[in-house]
């Protein structure tokens, strides 16, 4: 592992708690157990939770309900009071926080305030973002706030591509912001936060990944991730599906449609360690209900606690260990997959 990936699992593992080692240990001998049994056993609270700053976005990126202004679930700004209230009942057994779920972080102006409360409860924070909001006070005022790890979307490698998927946005103004960010990491003497450079991989994109890699080393990023891209509209084909079959979800047939090319199991760890809280307080079950269709409860009027041991819960984890087909969000979704003919 290189040094720079050391660090930062290093970071992670210094969160760890007795409360939390103990608490993450039920919650994977729950998930197992349940597996075993077929029942919605859950003994423990999240090891992880994702929490929506905004549902805003500067960009009009495809395949993306904030590019696309498609939600049809209200819309806003997470409340500073209402995150610290959420904090509050779940740090001691949280180990780490995801300040992400749609949108752009940046756009609500109390984001970096919230992420240095979560740091001062020993929480290990993440964000991502497209990159555009890094200017120069910005840089320095995430380096501050103890955020561990800062994942910035590269598309591509140059303006003509880079455009073709993040609608709207300026490639260079992305590499100038992780450029302030490596910079302000050095004035500061600082490890964090850990600078991933992530590409979602499409067709038009996927020629130039070496050229991403080479970009992330110029700006100073820490490490660079390929994503493989969810496609809605796959089952004719879609312009956005790589030619690369390693970098695609989806498997063309011989009648010419095409498949997820993961089997879905009748279990998923997601639904067990990790759940998504909507900028207004509602749980949903994990990133893919990004409209929040399964609603699982809400935080104005209930504790997490009993939400998250709740009938709708129980009965979410039920459907999933009994037909995970049966549910729309999970049928383009490679949580918990076999790939097809590795079995």
């Amino acid at each position: 592992m290189p040094a720079l990936h050391r660090h930062d699992a290093l970071r992670l593992l210094s969160r760890l708690t007795p409360r939390r080692l103990w608490n993450a240990a039920k919650v994977l001998a729950s998930f197992y157990l349940a597996r075993l049994s077929r029942r919605p056993i859950q003994w423990g609270l999240p090891i992880t939770i994702s929490i929506e700053p905004t549902t805003a976005c500067n960009l009009r990126c495809p395949e993306c309900p904030s590019g696309l202004r498609a939600f049809s679930r209200p819309t806003g700004n997470l409340r500073a009071d209402f995150f610290r209230q959420v904090v509050d009942e779940l740090s001691p057994d949280l180990l780490y926080l995801i300040f992400y779920f749609q949108g752009e972080p940046y756009i609500n102006p109390a984001f970096l305030d919230m992420v240095r409360y979560a740091a001062g409860k020993g929480l290990y924070t993440i964000t991502s973002t497209n990159g555009h909001f890094l200017d120069d006070d910005n840089a320095r005022r995430t380096v501050e706030s103890g955020l561990d790890r800062l994942i910035i979307s590269v598309d591509g490698a140059t303006q003509e591509v880079y455009e073709q998927y993040r609608k709207e946005g300026k490639l260079e103004t992305v590499l100038e912001g992780a450029r302030n960010v490596a910079n302000w990491k050095r004035q500061l003497g600082s490890h964090t936060p850990h600078v991933i450079f992530q590409c979602l991989v499409v067709r038009p994109n996927e020629h130039q990944l070496s050229d991403i890699k080479q970009l992330a080393l110029d700006c100073g990023a820490d490490e660079v991730r390929f994503k493989t891209a969810q496609v809605y509209d796959y089952q004719n084909g879609h312009p956005l599906i790589p030619v690369n079959a390693r970098y695609a979800r989806y498997a063309p047939q011989s009648d010419g449609s095409w498949r997820v090319k993961h089997r879905l199991l009748n279990h998923c760890w997601k639904l067990w360690h990790a759940c998504v809280i909507t900028w207004d307080g509602i749980v949903v079950p994990c990133c893919f209900d990004k409209d929040a269709t399964y609603r699982l409860g809400d935080l104005k009027t209930a504790p997490f606690r009993q939400l998250w041991q709740g009938r709708d819960y129980r009965d979410f984890r039920s459907q999933i260990l009994k037909g995970r087909d049966q549910i729309d969000i999970c049928t383009n979704c490679t949580e918990g997959c076999r790939v097809w003919g590795r079995e």
